[in-house]
């Protein structure tokens, strides 16, 4: 048992593990505190949004619905691996869960099974969720096909060590919320003891900083993490631009998958660039609008553009 970090704490935790975070507006007060208590804490607990896009998903982690107040969660993990902070308290995201499963997250020993038929009390939902787990949710559709980008799963694997790193948890104390409830589904499409696998091999070095940039160290190697093309603003992306860049951001999507060039790529931005990473928006989740090739923040940061000389 824990009790809950402060704001500053969460943000510093999620910072020194190299989490990329946006703060959204006052997610520090944003709390269901009034419905009652948060804490002490045991765990953090992963789920899925059922949504798609991130502007849309954070909105409605942050304020709910009508039969669902916000905050949903603590933050929302969007494809390209940002974390969203939209409450710091008592979230509505976990809801009743097995005693029994909270007995082995307290005691650290839930592992690659869930409680054996024995072991269940006949009081399933019973045990106040969301006082007593930290709260993810992460942008997916839950249908089993909407794919999860590897920046997801980094960010997904880098939040729950931060926070099992902050209060001396073992990876163990990472559950998904299919685990705690056996109505809920979520997550879905990656399996949890492969997240509690990664989540315990990460633990078991040191926190590594900035996931990209810079000159973090790495135990043992001492070498700096690969550099990145910071994001040139949307203004960049014109008709008129011809910039190394470009290429590279090509050669990237190219090897995602998403090429629509027939020659190249090359320097100058074209609708061949345009067309092609409207499929990298689309691979991570981007519908619509949100999709019309025109890179921004959140994609480009997710496409690792290499750093040109």
């Amino acid at each position: 048992m824990a009790t809950p970090l402060t704001a500053d704490q969460l943000l510093t935790a999620l910072r020194a593990e190299g989490v990329d975070v946006v703060e959204h507006k006052s997610w520090r007060t944003h709390n269901r505190n009034h419905k009652g208590t948060w804490g002490p804490l045991n765990g953090v607990m992963i789920h899925h949004t059922v949504s798609s896009g991130t502007d849309a998903s954070v909105a409605l982690c942050r304020n709910g619905y009508a039969a669902l107040p916000g905050p949903l969660c603590h933050g929302v993990i969007d494809k390209a691996g940002t974390v969203h902070l939209v409450g710091h308290g008592r979230a509505n995201h976990a809801g009743g869960g097995d005693p029994a499963v909270l007995r082995r997250v307290i005691a650290e020993d839930y592992g690659d099974r869930p409680p054996a038929s024995h072991e269940h009390d006949g009081s399933a939902g019973s045990v106040d969720g969301n006082a007593r787990f930290y709260g993810f949710e992460c942008v997916n559709l839950g249908d089993g096909a909407d794919p999860w980008p590897a920046a997801q799963l980094d960010a997904i694997e880098r939040v729950s060590a931060a926070l099992c790193r902050a209060h001396g948890w073992s990876a163990r104390s990472v559950i998904g919320h299919l685990e705690w409830s056996d109505r809920k589904v979520d997550p879905r499409g990656f399996t949890m003891p492969s997240l509690r696998e990664r989540v315990a091999t990460r633990l078991s070095g040191p926190a590594d900083g900035p996931a990209s940039g810079g000159s973090a160290g790495k135990p043992g190697g001492g070498t700096s993490a690969p550099r990145y093309q910071p994001f040139p603003g949307a203004s960049f992306f014109s008709g008129r631009t011809s910039s190394p860049v470009i290429t590279a951001m090509g050669r990237r999507l190219v090897a995602e998958g998403c090429s629509s060039y027939a020659v190249g790529p090359g320097p100058r931005w074209s609708d061949a660039d345009r067309r092609s990473y409207a499929a990298w928006q689309r691979k991570l989740g981007f519908r619509g609008g949100d999709a019309d090739g025109v890179p921004g923040r959140t994609s480009w940061n997710a496409l690792k553009v290499p750093h040109t000389k």
